[in-house]
């Protein structure tokens, strides 16, 4: 059939495929060479599966010119094994080397290599077993994301990568600024301070975007780069990273939204927890602990209450203090998170209304003091042991005087944010939403330590790896 391309070798392993007197092409690289006196093994692979082909030749000569990381084709024929290794092998008729590989210069051995290694040759760490199974979970959550927001009647958004605002009002974004051209075009605009008349950077968020779109299409969502000019380090955070966010009209309950996120989340990882590629991470890994959140409650607490618990455990504890003393108006640290996650409720928490000077303005207010210091906002934060913050999610202020206020508390111009004030003005209504970082999902599933183990090409302050 016109169209068709060739099985994969995940398809021809499948229990599903017939071997019986099957002619078949297979494409890969070379990912190991047995030689013996009268036959050569190799095991071919083409990223489909952690489990490669095993490639049998009783023509040596065949096998002389494949080496580790060649590229090769191979026609034979697929039969079942004799050995207890594999269930099905290629018996090879013909061998084609398509790109040829040095192994004395090929940076991908077999032994084991180190992250800091392996981010070095970037270009090729998707060919080490671990990386090439970390890409295709991230495959497997993005494709449950996509089924679980259809069937909720979700619309995916495209939304803009360069925005005129910073959605967090933290000051961490990317400012863009164009390489001036040696030859601009003769009908050209003069040239101007900024490129689009205002200065631009690259998004921190897609929310005030999304919520725009739901004023006509209720429910949105979208999966797609965010960039954070952050200068941390640590094993949590990225420059660039993807992040999952959706926005929904009619809703007035914080309980609603952490109950979208709770069910969704459960969905994602019940999609995720018979992959074999999964099961291998959790035989290495403390990937593990995310089977036991599936079937659980999920634990709600207040900021207010979590900080109370997080108090009484640093004047009780005289070992194992905080390293940053808990007090209410002080932003929860890693350590808190983590404490709260693994210690207190031992499993996902929802930490819900924050003081509103440690949010952002768009945060509906629950107006619960008459002192703006004192005051909370209907927002959640959702952690997971041994990760901390997954996702973060609030009611949105939709009361334009409300929004005006925490605009003008902010130091935000109302004029650069007319139109988001335009859709509180004409018809606005009820509604909230979230953004859970994808990158931590994954080391979530996977039990990875480090985020940069869980994207293709990791950017992070110092280093823009490809």
């Amino acid at each position: 059939m016109r169209g068709r391309l060739p099985p994969t070798i995940r398809q021809l392993l499948s229990p599903q495929y017939p071997t019986a007197n099957l002619k078949i092409e297979v494409n890969g690289w070379v990912k190991s060479v047995r030689r013996q006196k009268n036959v050569a093994f190799a095991v071919i692979s083409d990223g489909s599966s952690r489990e490669g082909l095993q490639a049998v030749l009783t023509d040596r000569t065949m096998a002389s010119k494949l080496v580790n990381g060649a590229s090769v084709r191979l026609l034979g024929q697929l039969s079942r094994s004799p050995g207890p290794a594999q269930e099905k092998e290629l018996q090879v008729t013909e061998v084609e080397v398509l790109g040829e590989c040095d192994p004395d210069l090929y940076p991908i051995q077999k032994q084991n290599l180190t992250p800091d290694y392996l981010r070095e040759h970037c270009e090729l760490r998707a060919r080490v077993n671990d990386m090439g199974a970390m890409l295709r979970v991230r495959d497997i959550l993005t494709k449950a994301i996509h089924s679980y927001f259809e069937g909720q009647s979700f619309h995916c958004v495209h939304t803009p990568i360069i925005t005129s605002n910073d959605c967090e009002g933290a000051g961490e974004a990317f400012a863009l600024t164009p390489i001036p051209s040696s030859s601009p075009p003769v009908d050209a605009e003069p040239a101007t301070r900024h490129f689009f008349s205002v200065p631009a950077y690259l998004t921190v968020s897609s929310q005030l975007h999304l919520e725009a779109v739901a004023t006509s299409l209720s429910r949105v969502y979208t999966l797609s780069p965010a960039f954070r000019a952050e200068r941390s380090q640590t094993n949590r955070h990225l420059a660039e990273f993807w992040m999952l966010e959706a926005e929904w009209q009619f809703t007035r309950s914080l309980d609603d939204i952490c109950g979208l996120v709770e069910d969704m989340t459960k969905t994602i990882l019940g999609a995720a927890k018979d992959d074999n590629d999964v099961h291998d991470f959790m035989g290495k890994t403390e990937g593990r602990q995310f089977i036991d959140a599936i079937d659980r409650s999920w634990s709600k607490v207040t900021y207010t209450e979590a900080v109370r618990e997080l108090e009484k455990h640093h004047t009780s504890t005289t070992g194992s203090k905080f390293t940053f003393q808990p007090a209410w108006g002080r932003p929860l640290q890693s350590e808190h998170e983590r404490w709260l996650a693994d210690h207190a409720f031992r499993g996902p928490v929802f930490v819900t209304d924050y003081p509103a000077i440690l949010k952002p303005f768009y945060m509906r207010s629950n107006e619960d003091s008459s002192n703006p210091n004192l005051c909370t906002v209907a927002c959640f934060d959702l952690l997971i042991p041994g990760r901390g913050e997954l996702a973060g999610g609030s009611l949105r202020e939709e009361r334009l005087p409300v929004l005006d206020r925490a605009l003008e508390k902010n130091g935000l111009s109302g004029e650069n944010y007319g139109w988001y004030r335009n859709i509180r003005k004409f018809g606005g209504a009820p509604h909230g939403g979230f953004g859970m970082g994808f990158e931590r999902l994954l080391s979530y599933v996977t039990g990875i330590e480090n985020v940069r183990e869980c994207i293709a090409a990791p950017r992070w302050a110092g280093r823009i790896l490809l």
